[in-house]
């Protein structure tokens, strides 16, 4: 029976992924049109994204600057590494690594970014010490209603920046091993047995991903309302949407490949052809989020308000609810 069936398929669906040549020659018009589009797309968000840069050096000060570059710079540089890897089929695993150590020192970045927004950690902590945060907030424990407020110390601080942290430096190590492992053979996506390694270190990327969110959504559902003004909502937003492309839509193509519910097409067997389509939808989706994203970073900074004026402010709208109950 399983001769019968292995003598139905192609053999280029078993073979590993095309050379880049292979690629080149079976491209009809449409293929052509289409890589043209794609590859063009991926060089303007590059191209928007390095004048981006050279405005923000010249206009911000340091260390903003840096944090910003980092940020704005998640679409332009996910979009240039599917470009890579949908010219280059056998490089997609060094293009992904390469973009998922890119967005772990991201989300780092955001957490920087909101507290630097207000002065540094010092001026932070000045601020915030010994209010309640709310704790409660996604991936983690939205759910969990029972959970009290915690007042904002030094000490939850560091946990908070340690838990953003670790994923940053434990993704880059777990990479570079997950691509050490892959050249000797020992790696492989498709091996699914409890004896691969794959199995195991893909889900423990998970939970890092998972606990490394958490701190960050903690901070910003917390501060969020000090800093509509510099537009924070809409850039945590567009940071959401590239955590959401880039690991969960990537993820669940390539869940469809190894199941084979995405067909076989040669010279593309079916995980590759998952990964094919996956790069091809990153860089069109990366593209516009770099045109949205550049509106918001390329910009000036006015200087936050201070607690003070906050107070004030609430203070006086207060009053006002006041007065209209008043007359009411």
């Amino acid at each position: 029976m399983e001769e019968t069936i292995n003598s139905t398929i192609d053999p280029a669906c078993l073979q590993e992924p095309p050379l880049a040549m292979d690629v080149i020659k079976q491209l009809d018009a449409f293929g052509l049109c289409l890589y043209a589009m794609l590859t063009f797309m991926s060089c303007v968000s590059l191209l928007l994204y390095l004048e981006q840069c050279a405005y923000i050096y010249k206009k911000l000060p340091y260390p903003k600057k840096t944090t910003l570059m980092w940020i704005s710079g998640a679409a332009p540089l996910i979009a240039t590494m599917s470009c890579f890897g949908m010219w280059i089929p056998r490089a997609v695993m060094f293009t992904d690594m390469t973009s998922n150590c890119y967005f772990a020192v991201v989300v780092y970045k955001v957490l920087v970014l909101i507290i630097e927004e207000f002065g540094g950690t010092d001026a932070f902590l000045k601020r915030f010490s010994g209010k309640p945060f709310k704790i409660r907030t996604g991936p983690c424990c939205c759910c969990c209603l029972c959970l009290p407020r915690v007042p904002m110390s030094r000490r939850l601080f560091f946990y908070l920046k340690l838990g953003v942290l670790q994923y940053a430096i434990l993704k880059t190590v777990l990479s570079l091993l997950s691509i050490v492992l892959w050249t000797n053979g020992n790696f492989d996506l498709a091996d699914l047995e409890i004896t691969g390694t794959a199995i195991w270190i893909n889900p423990f990327i998970g939970i890092l991903t998972i606990i490394s969110l958490w701190p960050v959504a903690i901070i910003f559902m917390n501060t969020n309302s000090f800093l509509r003004d510099i537009k924070i909502v809409p850039k945590y937003a567009l940071y959401q949407l590239i955590l959401v492309l880039s690991q969960l839509q990537t993820s669940i193509i390539n869940i469809l490949a190894l199941d084979g519910t995405i067909a076989c097409a040669p010279p593309f067997s079916s995980q590759a052809r998952g990964s094919m389509l996956s790069q091809q939808m990153m860089i069109m989706e990366m593209f516009i989020i770099t045109l949205v994203n550049r509106p918001l970073y390329r910009r000036t900074y006015d200087e936050l308000p201070s607690e003070a004026h906050d107070n004030d402010k609430n203070g006086e709208v207060a009053l006002q609810t006041t007065l209209v109950e008043h007359d009411v």
